[in-house]
């Protein structure tokens, strides 16, 4: 279904414990397409080329000089973080309190900016598909942003074909998790589905990062209603960061219609929440969105954001 390009689809399978070939579960690295500037022995433009590279490249250079310091109490503290159980250092507390407090007004594309340069190297943006709008963001500041796709193996065939649709229109870094195989004695709705299909899939394309990116938005559930627009995510060990928390429905519409983007084809059939197939139903005129999902199993969150 996911079929490569530039930048290759990987899969990540969740194995507990355990990140590696055994598991299916590494990051590979991207390769740059190669410019064909020696073989067309153009060597003047390659050497006009090469000295803005080399330009660039002492520009970065003295940023991380001078950023050296921070950057290592960054990872030292997310780190320390991740190992123990005390939580993330006051200093990394008060900074992302600092930024959420900042961003609260702010539109999404400043905060997705702020987002890639703050964790640069060390973002990556989880997408269920249902829209493209963070997606389009991100990749406007970050082409090559890491995007993770929870594929639980229940989703409907219009959920693949939309995600491969989207692939292809951004050349995405894309990866794809599958569940590991004790998932298969937890069926789609049943008690702990979505922990081995979406929850510790998840943690395992996580580890190791600084922090992600959520489509999350207040109105979706009244247990949103109070995200933040930056905060630490204790349940994954790092920071998590929701640009479009304060959206509307009708923003994310307005924003489909105004950049031409394609839209989740079972939108226009009444599913305006759309999670895995077994568990997700069209809602009727007026119903609330999220009504269709888990509809008669007192269900409310997968755990991702809980």
């Amino acid at each position: 279904m996911f079929a490569s390009g530039k930048n290759m689809t990987r899969l990540l399978m969740y194995t507990p414990h355990r990140l590696g070939p055994q598991g299916c579960a590494k990051r590979w690295t991207r390769r740059a397409p190669r410019s064909g500037l020696l073989q067309r022995g153009n060597e003047r433009v390659h050497g006009r080329r090469l000295g803005r590279a080399r330009t660039r490249a002492r520009e970065r250079s003295e940023v991380q000089e001078v950023n050296q310091g921070l950057a290592t109490t960054d990872r030292t503290g997310f780190e320390a973080a991740r190992a123990g159980a005390a939580g993330p250092p006051d200093e990394l507390v008060e900074e992302l309190a600092a930024a959420n407090a900042r961003l609260e007004t702010a539109p999404a594309d400043e905060i997705v900016g702020w987002a890639v340069e703050r964790f640069r190297g060390s973002l990556t943006l989880a997408a269920s598909f249902q829209d493209i709008v963070l997606i389009d963001l991100a990749v406007r500041f970050d082409p090559g942003i890491e995007v993770v796709f929870l594929d639980t193996e229940a989703h409907f065939p219009e959920t693949l074909a939309f995600v491969e649709e989207v692939r292809r229109r951004y050349d995405l870094n894309l990866v794809v998790t599958r569940p590991g195989p004790d998932a298969a004695r937890w069926p789609c709705g049943s008690a702990q589905c979505c922990e081995h299909r979406k929850v510790e899939p998840l943690r395992a394309a996580l580890a190791g990062r600084q922090a992600w990116l959520t489509s999350l938005k207040r109105v979706d559930a009244p247990t949103r209603a109070a995200a933040p627009i930056v905060s630490w995510d204790a349940s994954f060990g790092l920071a998590k960061v929701n640009p479009l928390a304060t959206w509307t429905d009708a923003q994310v519409a307005g924003y489909l219609a105004e950049r031409g983007l394609p839209e989740h084809p079972l939108v226009a059939r009444g599913y305006l929440s759309i999670g895995c197939a077994p568990t997700t139903r069209p809602v009727a005129p007026g119903e609330d969105p999220r009504a269709g999902r888990w509809a008669g199993l007192g269900k409310t969150e997968c755990g991702l954001h809980t």
